[in-house]
């Protein structure tokens, strides 16, 4: 699959700091002191300061796997993606590194026969009521109430159910207004390209309201997303949706009134971009996406790095990749820091957390 050809964008700082593991996602606090970057089995604690990159302080080690990240709204809890959804750990704790920094563990039950694994990513509802997990290995998101849960002492009640999506679902994101989640799925399902495991995937628009309380019967469209897309967010007002789309080397934008109104039509922009692209972020006030091209697969004479994408030329169909920044191995996720002048990046192939200056981006 063609990438876009683009020149190295030369102002642009960035620093490494080595991690002992491979960066899955990082979450920084709403204060900006704080950095958390899952790893294999653990997270690594970093304070952030004012001469990039993070300083490792020390790690909480826990008893499963570590994948995607989210804060709540209020700073009191990060959320873990691990096993059949997710630990929830306190951040005070981690900030002092607390023995006892775990508070619980979040898992979901499949079909009466107990645990199933897969989790990807995580997202906290806005008012910090509800936490979705996407279980790559089942096909669905699974629904918890993190208030029970923390209540009643993680027990199956805070289970909610699952949301039904397409094969192996990855990335999550709210709309702004708290009435839609985004999810997005590699593949339409097992029969996509003659029973192979490649061909189109799906982004799909789910009722918030809905999944809290009958997550079977949250769905209220579905639309095809090119090949593999992994990740999605929305536009600070919440009208344009974005898509990596890794097998397909595309970043897409979708109008998010269409894709409830006429998904057929939700397609509004599609940008090439580097190879196999996998996290994405907005900054520069909206006006820039950094895309992370992971070169996850290997391809011949491609390479790993960030691409900087022009939003206005995007949706007026214009070239709008302006060029890209040099990234270590397998560039993941993102997460800005406080003040939007520092965004933080996890190369998990070359176990770095990389910082990247905002302000020498054209």
């Amino acid at each position: 699959m063609a990438v876009a050809t683009a020149a190295a964008l030369p102002n642009v700082r960035t620093a490494m700091v080595r991690v002992p593991g491979h960066p899955f996602a990082v979450a920084v606090t709403a204060d900006g002191r704080w950095a958390f970057v899952s790893l294999d089995n653990s997270v690594e604690v970093l304070r952030t300061g004012a001469s990039p990159p993070p300083s490792r302080v020390h790690d909480v080690v826990l008893p499963g796997p570590a994948a995607g990240e989210a804060l709540t709204r209020n700073g009191r809890y990060l959320l873990v993606a691990s096993g059949s959804g997710a630990i929830v750990i306190s951040v005070a704790r981690a900030e002092q590194g607390n023995a006892d920094a775990i508070v619980g563990t979040l898992a979901s039950i499949g079909g009466g026969n107990g645990p199933v694994g897969g989790g990807i990513e995580v997202a906290v509802s806005p008012d910090d009521k509800f936490v979705f997990v996407t279980l790559e290995s089942r096909a669905a998101a699974a629904v918890f109430n993190l208030v029970r849960a923390l209540a009643s002492g993680f027990g199956r009640s805070s289970f909610v159910g699952d949301i039904p999506l397409g094969v192996s679902p990855v990335g999550m994101a709210f709309s702004p207004d708290g009435r839609s989640l985004y999810a997005t799925s590699e593949l339409k399902s097992l029969r996509s390209a003659a029973g192979l495991l490649r061909g189109p995937g799906t982004l799909t628009v789910i009722d918030l309201h809905r999944a809290e309380t009958d997550p079977a019967a949250s769905i209220v469209s579905t639309v095809t997303a090119e090949c593999g897309p992994v990740r999605v967010i929305t536009s600070a007002d919440g009208s344009d949706v974005w898509v990596t789309a890794r097998e397909s080397n595309s970043l897409l934008c979708f109008s998010a009134a269409a894709l409830r109104s006429d998904p057929a039509h939700a397609l509004i922009a599609r940008v090439r971009v580097g190879d196999a692209p996998v996290g994405l972020v907005l900054v520069r006030r909206g006006t820039r996406i950094v895309v992370a091209d992971s070169n996850r697969f290997g391809a011949a004479g491609a390479s790993s790095d960030l691409d900087v994408v022009d939003v206005a030329a995007a949706l007026a169909g214009r070239p709008a990749v302006i060029g890209w920044v040099s990234a270590g191995q397998f560039p993941r996720e993102f997460a800005l820091e406080a003040g939007a002048t520092t965004l933080l990046v996890t190369n998990y192939a070359s176990q770095q957390l990389e910082a990247v200056g905002i302000a020498g981006l054209p």
